[in-house]
């Protein structure tokens, strides 16, 4: 089983560079303000991420429904 498909790991994907525009233009920020993460990360090194991208991750709670994070690649 892959670290990416364990149940406590929530959805991580790359988004496109028309969506990384979008959301950076959505934010009023840079991606240089967003907060990273490693491209050696065990939850996103099958993914073969490259500086610069921007991760999404979605996760899902009882409690607060489902909430998306964004991460700077490194």
């Amino acid at each position: 089983m892959t670290t990416l498909n364990h149940v406590l790991v929530p959805k991580h994907e790359i988004l496109t560079s028309e969506e990384k525009e979008e959301l950076l233009q959505k934010l009023g920020t840079t991606e240089k303000q967003l907060p990273f993460i490693f491209s050696e990360d065990p939850a996103i090194t099958d993914m073969k991420p490259k500086s610069g991208d921007i991760i999404k991750i979605t996760r899902e709670s009882m409690t607060a429904g489902v909430t998306k994070y964004y991460r700077l690649v490194k």
